[in-house]
C-alpha cells in the first residue's frame, strides 16, 4: 500500500485506538503506549500488503493481537479486562464503539471469565456471582450467607486473585476428555449397604473421576481439567463419592479409595495359566472323589430338583451332574480355609460407608485393543460366590451366578441379604408347616422351589436347592476339598507367587494393604478359581452342561455358616 494512504488510514483510527487502549489498561500513561504501539504495528503490516479489502476490520485485528501480548508481557488488569467491566459486558455484550470484532472479542473474554468463575470454591463462586452479575451489595450477601463482612470482602480479593492466574493460563484437557475409560467389571466384597454400585458409578463422568485420581491426589480444579469439563459438573460428583468413601480427601486434595485394576496382557495371560493349572489338579481330584465315593448319595444332601413340570416323588433325588455343579463350586470356596496367610483383616482392608456398607470394591479397565490368547477363560456373567447367615454359625445361602445360570436380577437372591434370610426362614418353617400361597409362589420366583397341584386342593412343593440339612455333611465335603488343596499346596503357592508380585506392583501405595488383601484368598474363595475349575471339568467333559430347566436353581447351596469368615 502507498505510504500516503497508510498515514490516512492510521490517521483517521488514532482517536478510537486510543480509546480502546485506554478502556483496557485503566491509566492513561499505559494506553498511550499501547496505542502507539498499535499504531505503529498497523502502520507497517499496511505499507507490507497490497489486498486489504477491509481496512476497519484490518486494524481491529492488529489491535486485538497487539493487546493480547500486552496481557502476556505486563500481566496487567484482573482477567484480561477489569472484571466490573466484564460483569457490565455479560448483559450487553458487543456494546463497545469498535463494532462487531470487538464484540465478538469481548464475549469471547466473557466466555473465559465465565468458564474460570467455574473453577472458584462454591462459596467464592456465589459471593462473585452475587456481586459482580446480581449487583448486590457485600452486607447484604455477608448477612445471606451468614458470614462477616470481612469475611466477603476477602474471598472476592481472593476470588480476583485466583481469576487472574486461570486467565492467564492456558488449560491443557488431559487425554480423559478425547479418551474416557470405562470400568469393565465392578465389584464387591463385603456386606453391602441401603445403595447398589451402579449408584456410585452411574455416569462415565464418575468413573473418570475416581480414574484420573487412582495413583495421585488432586483438587477438584486438577479433575475438571484431566476430564476437560466445567468443576462445576464435577464437585457435586466428588462430593458424593467422598461422602460414601469412594474418595478420599486431604488439604482439598482427593483420591482414589478402592481398587482399579488396569491389567495388561502379560499379567491376564499370567492369570489365566495360574488358574487353569490350579484348576486342573484340584477340579478333577475333586470330582472323582465325590463321584467315587458315594457321598453324593447321602441322605444328608436334599435337592429334589426336576426339569418335568411335575413335582417329584418324596424319594426321587436330583441328577448327579446337578449336584457337582452346586457342591464343586461350594467346596472350593470353602475348603483350604487354614491353608490361608491372614496376615491382613478384612477389618483392616474394609471401607465402612455411609449407607451402611462395609466391604472393599474393585473395579477393572480393560484396553479396547487388549488381545488375549484364543484359550483365554473370560468370566461372562459371573457373580459372587455370595452367601448370608441368620446367626454366627447359623443357616446360610450361598451362591454363584455365572452365563450357566438362568436368573433374573432380581431373582439373585444374595444381592439383597433380606432376601437370602427369607428364603433360610421359609426353608425352616416349610418343613413344619405348609406356607402360604404367596410364599410359595415367591420362593418359586427365585427358583427355590416348583411347586404342582392346586393350593387349595391336591397341592405339593419340592426344593430344587442343593441343602445341606446337617453340619456333619457339609464337614464331610469341605474336608475333601481341604485334603486335596493341602495335597497341592506347594503347588498353589509356586503357582500363585509370581502372579501376586506382578498385581501388587501395579497397585498404588496408598491402596497396597487392600490389595494385599485380595491376594490372600487366590484358591480360596475366590471367583475366577471357582470359574476355572468348573471351566476344567467342561473342557474334559466330566462336567456336562445343565440343562434349562436346572438353569435357574443352579450353584445355590442351603448350609451352615462358620463363627469366622472373609468379609
Amino acid at each position: 500500500m502507498l505510504r500516503q494512504e497508510a498515514e490516512r488510514i492510521i490517521t483517521e483510527y488514532l482517536s478510537p485506538i486510543f480509546g480502546f487502549a485506554l478502556k483496557r489498561c485503566g491509566n492513561v500513561h499505559d494506553a498511550e503506549d499501547l496505542s502507539q504501539e498499535i499504531a505503529a504495528r498497523a502502520f507497517r503490516a499496511l505499507l507490507l500488503r497490497d489486498d486489504i479489502e477491509d481496512a476497519r476490520k484490518f486494524i481491529w485485528t492488529i489491535a486485538h493481537n497487539t493487546l493480547n501480548s500486552y496481557y502476556r508481557e505486563t500481566s496487567r488488569g484482573i482477567v484480561g479486562v477489569p472484571l466490573e467491566e466484564a460483569a457490565e459486558a455479560v448483559s450487553d455484550p458487543g456494546a463497545g464503539p469498535e463494532g462487531a470484532l470487538e464484540a465478538e472479542e469481548e464475549r469471547e473474554t466473557i466466555r473465559r471469565l465465565q468458564g474460570e468463575i467455574a473453577y472458584l470454591s462454591g462459596l467464592q463462586r456465589r459471593i462473585v456471582i452475587a456481586y459482580y452479575f446480581e449487583n448486590r451489595k457485600q452486607a447484604d450477601i455477608a448477612r445471606e450467607l451468614g458470614l462477616p463482612l470481612g469475611t466477603v470482602k476477602w474471598h472476592l480479593f481472593e476470588a480476583k486473585k485466583e481469576l487472574k492466574r486461570g486467565m492467564d493460563k492456558m488449560r491443557q484437557p488431559g487425554e480423559l476428555k478425547f479418551n474416557p475409560i470405562r470400568f469393565h467389571s465392578i465389584g464387591m466384597n463385603g456386606k453391602s449397604g441401603t445403595k447398589s454400585l451402579d449408584e456410585f458409578f452411574r455416569s462415565a463422568l464418575s468413573q473418570n473421576i475416581c480414574y484420573c485420581v487412582r495413583e495421585t491426589a488432586k483438587t477438584v480444579s486438577g479433575i475438571a481439567d484431566d476430564l476437560g469439563v466445567s468443576p462445576v459438573y464435577v464437585e457435586t460428583e466428588i462430593e458424593f463419592l467422598e461422602k460414601y468413601g469412594f474418595l478420599l480427601e486431604k488439604n482439598g486434595r482427593y483420591i482414589v479409595n478402592f481398587l482399579i485394576s488396569e491389567p495388561t496382557a502379560e499379567l491376564l495371560t499370567m492369570q489365566d495359566r495360574m488358574y487353569k493349572k490350579a484348576a486342573e489338579l484340584f477340579a478333577n481330584e475333586l470330582y472323582d472323589e465325590l463321584t467315587g465315593s458315594g457321598i453324593l448319595d447321602d441322605p444328608g444332601i436334599l435337592c429334589r430338583q426336576t426339569d418335568g413340570p411335575a413335582v417329584p416323588a418324596d424319594n426321587a433325588r436330583a441328577d448327579h451332574n446337578f449336584l457337582l455343579w452346586t457342591l464343586i463350586p461350594f467346596i472350593a470356596a470353602w475348603s483350604g480355609e487354614e491353608l490361608t496367610d491372614r496376615k491382613i483383616s478384612f477389618e483392616e482392608a474394609a471401607t465402612i460407608r455411609a449407607d451402611g456398607g462395609r466391604n472393599i470394591v474393585l473395579a477393572t479397565v480393560v484396553p479396547d485393543d487388549l488381545r488375549l490368547p484364543d484359550d483365554y477363560v473370560y468370566m461372562n456373567g459371573w457373580c459372587g460366590p455370595m452367601w448370608s447367615a441368620d446367626g454366627p454359625g447359623g443357616r446360610m445361602l450361598w451362591q454363584v451366578d455365572s452365563e450357566w445360570s438362568d436368573r433374573k436380577e432380581e431373582g439373585r437372591l444374595m444381592h439383597v441379604s433380606e432376601d437370602a434370610l427369607r428364603v433360610i426362614a421359609l426353608y425352616d418353617r416349610e418343613r413344619k408347616e405348609r406356607l402360604s400361597r404367596d410364599e410359595y409362589a415367591w420362593l418359586a420366583e427365585q427358583g427355590c422351589v416348583k411347586t404342582c397341584g392346586d393350593y387349595d386342593g391336591s397341592f405339593e412343593a419340592a426344593w430344587q436347592i442343593v441343602v445341606l440339612e446337617n453340619r456333619d455333611i457339609q464337614a464331610r465335603l469341605i474336608e475333601i476339598g481341604d485334603r486335596i488343596k493341602r495335597k497341592y499346596q506347594a503347588e498353589f503357592e509356586a503357582l500363585k507367587a509370581p502372579y501376586v508380585k506382578a498385581w501388587l506392583d501395579m497397585v498404588p501405595a496408598h491402596l497396597k494393604k487392600v490389595g494385599a488383601y485380595e491376594m490372600q484368598f487366590i484358591f480360596c474363595s475366590d471367583g475366577w478359581f471357582l470359574l476355572h475349575c468348573v471351566a476344567a471339568l467342561l473342557r474334559n467333559g466330566k462336567l456336562k452342561l445343565p440343562t434349562q430347566g436346572q438353569r435357574k436353581a443352579l450353584t445355590t447351596v442351603l448350609g451352615f455358616g462358620r463363627d469366622r469368615r472373609r468379609g
